[in-house]
């Protein structure tokens, strides 16, 4: 009997003991039952680490919440490939990040409405076929985590109505939001929407049609996906086959970090239509902006287009058509690229085939690709190449606005800044990513993480389309877990704690020590540097990264890279000179694999290789050390 046991799995001696428990009265709920995934991490850090140093809070903190019947049962599922199954329960009761599944719903509104708050539903018809009336639509999935809503028809075939959209999912995160149409085959009327996914995280939107096919309409879009961070978007179509409209985007992408976007039609095929696209993209870092097909086969149309990434830091960006084939049209592009540390850019075709038209060109940044565009009716009032010294010099003059914008003061500081009586600020360092749990190692031994195995991660977590945001989060973790590692780089992504233990141990040895910045005050202010010291003394040492990864679980990129100080510093409020905190800082010394655009020498100034590179362990971040 004995025997037999001792071959069994983890898992189910975790549920035979954790019945017996059960049946015999004892509680095997929390830390203290030795069966649960964090009793079994607990075991497993006595075993692989050799020191009895305090374990540090915040990581324990991360391991699965699963109780020993749980976890038997789920791994049980995971054995049967039927997690899929049992999704919604296993993300609730594993504190996993996970999308909800939304039913299609059949619902319809034909009188005036005014919604205050709707989430996390697949809204099918609003305000279709509407005469007269007014419609409005105040908060939709406003200021929640995750959110799943689908939004088929607005406004749908309605004459002389007016619908006002106020706002959309701002100040959210994680989304995954698809606006099929708004304002398609309307007359007259006006339409307002005001605020779409403003200050968001990862978003991932799908925006398909905006006033298509309207006749005589007035429609507006005042903002969208303003400030946000790290997602993609595409807007389909604006304003195609209009007769008589007016349509204004005020802005699309503004002060956005590390954004893909893709708009692919505006204006086409309208007749008579005035448009203005006044801002696009502009204050960004790390853009990867493509605008397919402005104002295309448009007959006797006023469109302006006022501002295109102006004031962008790097990224690639492609323009392919600005009024291509159109007919006695007035079009003018005010502003394209005006860019400092400016990246990849290529304008296609400008007022090709066009005829009888007035284009204009006011700015064309530097460093850009321009083809194909008329030199009949188009004209250019400054073209800026590379070789122009106006282009130069307003080049530096954007660096020096922006870079206080995107690289944020104290992200970024320099060795000699860490010592007892500086004076320095303090960047936002606050964990914005979901909460979410490990797995224990069982079961995400049983998960396929591939990407020849990607049909299979989708259909474990309900992915759905190709373009989904759950699709993105597991493609995107893929590609960097897959990736090469850099010159001297040591990396693996880990899911469970187990895993992070073992690969830090294997770097390090078995005397290891984590830690990371204490909490997170002090964030967007300055500080006072107080007593600090280093890691192995203050010399160069060895050590093991953690940053997190966004993923249904918890999924850290861990690596060790060569040349590292660590240092640890009493941080105090720079009045009263109380300690607020106890940050963790690790300074780069080789930086010659860093690219000239790295946010860090657009702070410090200087090139790869040339300087060394500082910044804090932000919350929820860590790194492993020998232990002193």
């Amino acid at each position: 009997m004995l025997s037999a046991a001792a071959a069994a799995p983890p898992f189910l001696l975790a549920a035979v003991c954790s019945l017996l428990l059960l049946n015999a009265g004892i509680a095997v709920a929390g830390d203290s039952n030795l069966f649960t995934p964090k009793g079994y991490v607990l075991r497993y850090w006595r075993k692989q680490i050799s020191n009895d140093l305090p374990k540090p809070e915040f990581l324990m903190n991360k391991a699965s919440p699963l109780t020993a019947v749980e976890f038997a049962a789920f791994s049980k599922y995971a054995d049967q490939s039927s997690l899929s199954t049992h999704l919604p329960e296993f993300c609730r009761k594993a504190n996993l990040l996970c999308f909800p599944d939304v039913a299609q719903s059949l619902e319809k509104h034909d009188g005036n409405v005014n919604f205050a708050t709707y989430s996390n539903e697949n809204f099918t018809n609003y305000g279709g076929d509407r005469l007269g009336g007014v419609d409005s639509f105040k908060g939709y999935s406003e200021g929640d985590n995750v959110i799943v809503d689908t939004f088929r028809r607005y406004s749908r075939d309605s004459a002389g109505h007016d619908d006002k959209f106020s706002a959309y999912a701002t100040e959210s995160n994680v989304i995954d939001q698809s606006f099929n149409t708004y304002g398609t085959l309307a007359t007259g009327g006006e339409g307002k929407f005001s605020s779409y996914n403003k200050d968001v995280n990862v978003p991932n939107l799908r925006f398909a049609s905006y006033s298509d096919s309207g006749n005589g309409r007035t429609q507006s879009f005042t903002e969208y996906t303003a400030n946000a961070n790290a997602g993609d978007q595409r807007f389909s179509s604006y304003g195609k086959n209009g007769n008589g409209a007016t349509n204004d985007f005020t802005s699309y992408g503004n002060n956005s970090n590390v954004i893909g976007s893709t708009f692919n039609n505006y204006g086409e095929t309208a007749n008579g239509a005035n448009d203005t696209f006044t801002s696009y993209g502009n204050n960004g870092n790390v853009p990867q902006n493509n605008f397919k097909n402005y104002a295309a086969d448009g007959n006797a149309a006023t469109e302006t287009f006022t501002s295109y990434r102006d004031q962008t830091n790097v990224g690639d960006d492609g323009f392919e058509s600005y009024g291509k084939k159109s007919n006695s049209a007035k079009i003018n592009f005010q502003n394209y690229g005006q860019s400092f540390n400016e990246g990849t850019d290529k304008f296609t075709s400008y007022a090709k085939d066009s005829t009888g038209s007035a284009v204009g060109f006011q700015t064309y940044g530097v460093n850009n690709t321009f083809k194909e565009y008329s030199k009949d009716g188009a004209s250019f009032s400054r073209y800026a190449n590379t070789t122009s010294s106006s282009s130069s010099s307003s080049s530096a003059v954007a660096g020096s606005k922006t870079a206080n914008k995107w690289v944020e003061p104290g992200k970024f500081f320099r060795e000699s800044e860490l010592k007892t009586g500086t004076i320095m600020a303090m960047p936002d360092i606050r964990d914005k990513m979901p909460k979410r749990s490990f797995l224990p190692r069982v079961i995400v031994s049983k998960l396929p993480f591939s990407t020849s195995k990607l049909a299979e991660m989708k259909q474990i977590f309900h992915a759905g389309d190709d373009d989904s945001r759950m699709t993105t989060m597991l493609t995107d973790a893929l590609r960097e877990c897959e990736r090469p590692p850099s010159a001297g780089e040591t990396k693996r992504c880990v899911a469970s704690m187990e895993d992070m233990i073992d690969f830090s141990t294997s770097v390090l040895g078995r005397n290891v020590a984590v830690r990371s910045t204490a909490t997170t005050k002090g964030s967007n202010g300055q500080i006072l540097i107080g007593k600090v010291s280093g890691i192995n003394g203050g010399k160069v040492t060895k050590s093991v990264s953690c940053h997190q990864s966004l993923y249904p679980y918890l999924l850290y990129y861990c690596h060790s890279v060569p040349q590292v100080r660590v240092y640890e510093a009493d941080i105090l409020d720079p009045k009263s000179r109380a300690r607020i905190n106890h940050g963790v800082a690790i300074c780069h010394l080789d930086t010659t694999s860093w690219s000239a655009g790295h946010g860090a020498f657009i702070a410090l100034g200087s090139g790869p290789g040339k300087i060394e590179v500082c910044h804090w362990i932000f919350e929820n971040d860590m790194t492993w050390t020998v232990a002193d």
